[in-house]
């Protein structure tokens, strides 16, 4: 069984306490060990990351809501001590995600899977959610923006 670190669980401050909880509860649950690398974040800081490509909007919900909170946490997969970033990790983690939720009561939306609403309410894998949204965008000529390590609140 794995565990949050310290640095981790600092990540999660300023975080929803449904999502905080629901990241602890999946760390319990998962095949495979991760972080988290950021919840809360400032304008400032989504300025600079959209300024630099690394993110797409400034509506993002790192950025705290109408609540206060942070909506949305970046996870990161390690194997071992080293991070991974191939995308079959972060469904693993997706599904430990989904049960989490799930057991806290709270809807989330995956950043691999846009199209298919809460993942909790999906009825297969996250790796199936993945694929559904994959196709259509396919459909629709467009790329797919697969940004596996995000989950956010659905509110």
């Amino acid at each position: 069984m794995f565990h949050l670190s310290t640095r981790s669980l600092g990540r999660l401050e300023g975080v929803h306490p449904d999502m905080a909880e629901t990241v602890k509860i999946a760390i319990t649950l998962t095949k495979i060990d991760f972080g988290v690398t950021c919840g809360l974040r400032t304008v400032k800081e989504q300025e600079r990351l959209v300024a630099s490509g690394r993110s797409q909007t400034m509506n993002s919900k790192h950025i705290p809501q109408a609540d206060g909170f942070s909506h949305a946490v970046d996870l990161v997969a390690y194997d071992g001590p080293s991070p991974v970033w191939e995308l079959n990790m972060y469904d693993d983690i997706c599904d430990a995600m989904a049960e989490g939720a799930r057991r806290v009561g709270c809807k989330i939306e995956w950043g691999a899977a846009w199209s298919e609403g809460s993942i909790t309410d999906y009825p297969t894998t996250a790796e199936d959610a993945m694929n559904a949204y994959i196709d259509l965008r396919r459909s629709q000529k467009r790329r797919p923006f697969l940004d596996g390590p995000h989950f956010q609140l659905l509110t």
